[in-house]
């Protein structure tokens, strides 16, 4: 029997909770609502708990935790620790076709038979907006009609790249959720974000000249969402008329989510706060799956062994995460409602997550001057605005307890010292830790959306790549 092709959407930065179907006020996401209304399983409380890009996918498509692919910083240097294999790898070795769409040149997108590039970041129509599931589709649906004519089994990965600044949806969409004047000189929310110096090179790049309304950035964001989930339409009406649908799982799933006007975080996926943990992960089987809303916590890890169950592969690998189908059958599972967070984008910290507290503890000083311990609670604060390490020096001390006996369990099992004790180097300066937090507010800059582009990939292991097909 034919084993079951594999559609993932890799999504990068889309917080769920920007997401009509996690309930957000707005309606983003319709038609990823309605396909995966017949028969899809929405996992509710989804956890990147290693944030950004790099460490996310890693996570993502190994089932494994930061431990054990040794992997925590954006701008990691070298592989995947040794003797871990990635889903693309063990799929091959399964028979099938696999495609990479968007996502040369990361470590975590070892093992793909071919990979395909497309414009996932600056405008390319001439009207100053980024067409980038247009020119994802582009490249996407010709190969997906490739795929489905082969014998082999297919696992197609698309990393759409629309939530990920900068927020330049096209028109009609740029406008959707935003019908206000966004250069109102009486606003002035925008002003702390000019005046941030790592961060205003690059938002002045794409910000509209003149722009004083952060709820017009904000807009942007969610409106690059709707239209991206217009174009995804496209993909999967292509799926069904091909008559691949029935035999094809479908996941739909994110790296990192991304604060917007967070934190002091603008527009982008840095601070271990839920807006830049929390995840979509959905998968829908036609005609094998049936509709469900899981409310336990997971993660980026759980996907893999997941997956490889609905797809009826077996494997000698002994994953960190968990096999949730068993969780969606009914079944027990072992639950993980604390975990550990880590963050080498633009800062260095790691944290303890419990369902009611969130610890965060800096490895460094950082560029945006936040104290060295963060202290919330989740239950009388969700949105994390007030610290309150000072007034619960007990409940600090216990989270400390909880989250090094965890790092010394994770460290004993894989023989390595925790990543984010190695990877000193992580924001590329060379001049290792930062030792104040002026230091880093003057190292740390980025200049515009091509400085940017250059920081989410090695642009010479993608041309290496590339030739090398």
């Amino acid at each position: 029997m034919k084993k079951p092709n594999l559609l993932f959407f890799g999504i990068d930065s889309l917080r769920s909770d920007h997401m009509s179907l996690h309930g957000y006020s707005r309606l983003t996401t319709p038609y990823i609502d309605k396909y995966l209304q017949d028969g899809g399983i929405v996992f509710e409380h989804c956890f990147s708990p290693s944030v950004p890009t790099t460490p996310g996918y890693s996570s993502m498509l190994t089932g494994m935790d930061c431990f054990s692919t040794d992997v925590v910083a954006l701008r990691h240097k070298g592989d995947l620790a040794p003797d871990r294999k990635t889903l693309a790898e063990l799929l091959r070795e399964n028979g099938y076709n696999t495609t990479c769409v968007g996502f040369t040149g990361n470590i975590a997108s070892r093992g793909f038979d071919r990979y395909l590039n497309f414009e996932g970041w600056l405008s390319t129509n001439g009207d100053g907006r980024a067409h980038k599931a247009e020119n994802l589709n582009v490249v996407a649906i010709p190969e997906l009609e490739r795929l489905a004519g082969e014998d082999q089994p297919f696992f197609l990965f698309l990393r759409h790249m629309d939530p990920h600044s900068p927020y330049l949806p096209p028109e009609p969409f740029h406008k959707i959720f935003y019908q206000k004047d966004e250069f109102d000189p009486g606003n002035h929310t925008l002003d702390p974000v000019y005046e941030f110096k790592p961060f205003c090179d690059y938002f002045a790049s794409w910000f509209p000249a003149g722009c004083t309304d952060k709820d017009y950035i904000i807009a942007q964001y969610d409106a690059g969402v709707a239209y991206m989930d217009t174009c995804i339409q496209s993909i999967l009406e292509k799926l069904a008329e091909l008559g691949r649908e029935e035999d094809t799982i479908v996941v739909f799933t994110s790296d990192h989510g991304e604060t917007l006007y967070d934190h002091d975080c603008y527009f982008d996926h840095h601070g271990l706060y839920e807006c830049t943990l929390t995840v979509p992960f959905a998968i829908r089987y036609s005609g094998k799956t049936k509709s469900a809303r899981i409310a336990d916590y997971c993660q980026l890890k759980d996907l893999m062994p997941t997956i490889l169950d609905l797809m009826g592969i077996e494997s000698d690998i002994t994953f960190d995460g968990r096999n949730l189908m068993t969780r969606v059958r009914g079944g027990e599972i072992v639950q993980e409602e604390e975990m550990y967070l880590t963050e080498c984008t633009w800062m260095r910290k790691n944290g303890w997550r419990t369902p009611q507290w969130k610890l965060i503890v800096a490895k460094e000083p950082d560029f945006h001057f936040k104290p060295e311990i963060e202290l919330y609670n989740l239950i009388k604060d969700p949105q994390e605005l007030q610290n309150v390490a000072a007034e619960n020096p007990e409940t600090v001390a216990y989270l400390l307890d909880r989250m090094n006996r965890h790092i010394a369990r994770r460290t004993a099992a894989t023989g390595r010292a925790n990543p984010i004790d190695t990877n000193l180097d992580w924001h590329g300066m060379g001049c290792g830790p930062f030792k104040t937090s002026e230091q880093a507010y003057n190292t740390m800059h980025i200049g515009d959306a091509n400085a940017a582009k250059r920081l989410q990939a090695d642009l010479a292991a993608k041309e290496a790549r590339k030739d090398g097909q």
